[in-house]
This record gives structure tokens, C-alpha cells and sequence, in this order.
């Protein structure tokens, strides 16, 4: 699928592609609605109905992206409530051993995420993948989403890339056509970046359902 000869720089998202999305969909739609119902005195229907609008209307955004923002507009201790149930942090299948052959290659291989930085450390401790990265990115030190023109500007302008011979491998179609319009020559989807839901239909880019579909050649 990929001429490894012609890549020097590989970007990897990290919810949805490395780790199970299922942490963030059980999370957002679960677990903080239990929470937020208790704390309000509603019940769990009620609460998903007033949050899931909010919820929709932050999306795409870094606010949407930032734990301090929801904590603040939920008053509740949204880092506080990711420890809680951090043992469903997981890695996706096939994700370290891809990640130990690319740390056998001469490719550069950089973390870059919406994941603010709370969340980013509490999932790099429960996965210990972060030796993998010769660089961790957060959008939140840029000051915009992954979604977002002037993301990729700047992130080019810190980190000095080849658009054409990097790869970008992500779960966001959003982030995707993002960075195909920046003009990364290479791009990835994950068709299963969460293990409890189906395969998802991609038609505007090449996909993968796990890593081992990228290790040949590597």
C-alpha cells in the first residue's frame, strides 16, 4: 500500500488510530452524562439530551478538543473523571508492532493530536507508547485543531517537513481533508478506530482496519 522508500516523516494520530476510540465514545456519551445527571439531580436520558447538542455544537472546534473548557462549562473534573476510568485506555491491535518497525526505520515519526495535554499524559502513561515519537504534538500548543488551515502552517513552520514524501494516518476525515488540502502527499484513514463499534464505508482515502496493512516493505 505504501512505498516506504518515499516516506521520511510519519505523523500519527492518537485517539481512534493507535488507541481504542471506544475510551473517548464510552466516555463522552456514558460516562459524563452519569455524572453530569447525578450532579444535576436528572436523569441519565435528560442529561444525554441537554449535552449531546452542546457537545455537537463544539465540534471541529479546540474548545471542543480542551478539558478545561468542558470542566468549566460542566463544572465537573473532566481529568479527574478520565482517570477514574482510565483502565479502558487501549491500544488499537497491531499499533506497537508497527510502531517498533518504525522505530527500526529511518523515518521520523511524530504523535500529533487534538488530545489536550492532560488527556495526552494520562494516555501515554496508561500505554507507555511514547518512547515511539521522536516528537509529541499537541494542536492545543498551536492554538488550533487538526481540522484547521492555520494548524498545519504552523506545525510545518516548528517541525519542517516534506509534504510529499510524509504520511499522515488518522480517523478524522475532517483532519484529513485538512491536510490534503495543506498538501500532505500521503494520507491514511482507520476504518475501525473504535474496537466495540463496525468497520466504517471510506471512500475518499485509502484505509486501513489495522497496522499489519502497512508493515509490508517497512
Amino acid at each position: 500500500m505504501i512505498d516506504w522508500k518515499k516516506i521520511d516523516t510519519v505523523l500519527l494520530d492518537m485517539d481512534g488510530t493507535l488507541l481504542d476510540l471506544n475510551f473517548d465514545n464510552h466516555f463522552w456519551k456514558e460516562f459524563v452524562p452519569l455524572k453530569f445527571a447525578r450532579q444535576k439531580g436528572i436523569s441519565i436520558d435528560l442529561a444525554k439530551q441537554e449535552l449531546e447538542p452542546r457537545f455537537k455544537s463544539m465540534e471541529g472546534s479546540l474548545e471542543w478538543y480542551c478539558l478545561d473548557y468542558w470542566s468549566n462549562a460542566l463544572e465537573l473534573d473532566i481529568a479527574g473523571l478520565k482517570a477514574e476510568i482510565s483502565g479502558l485506555i487501549a491500544v488499537l491491535p497491531h499499533v506497537t508492532e508497527f510502531l517498533e518497525k518504525l522505530q527500526q526505520s529511518s523515518q521520523k515519526v511524530v504523535l500529533v493530536t487534538n488530545a489536550h495535554r492532560d488527556s495526552l499524559g494520562l494516555k501515554m502513561e496508561k500505554t507507555c507508547l511514547q518512547p515511539f515519537f521522536d516528537e509529541i504534538i499537541s494542536s492545543h500548543d498551536l492554538g488550533f485543531p487538526k481540522e484547521h488551515a492555520n494548524f498545519w502552517q504552523l506545525f510545518q513552520q516548528q517541525q519542517v517537513f516534506d509534504k510529499k514524501t510524509t504520511i499522515l494516518i488518522d480517523d478524522s476525515l475532517a483532519v484529513l481533508n485538512s491536510a490534503r488540502l495543506f498538501g500532505i502527499e500521503h494520507l491514511i484513514s482507520v476504518s475501525k478506530p473504535d474496537s466495540k463499534q463496525p468497520k466504517r464505508d471510506i471512500i475518499d482515502y485509502a484505509t486501513i482496519e489495522d497496522f499489519r496493512e502497512l508493515m509490508s516493505g517497512l
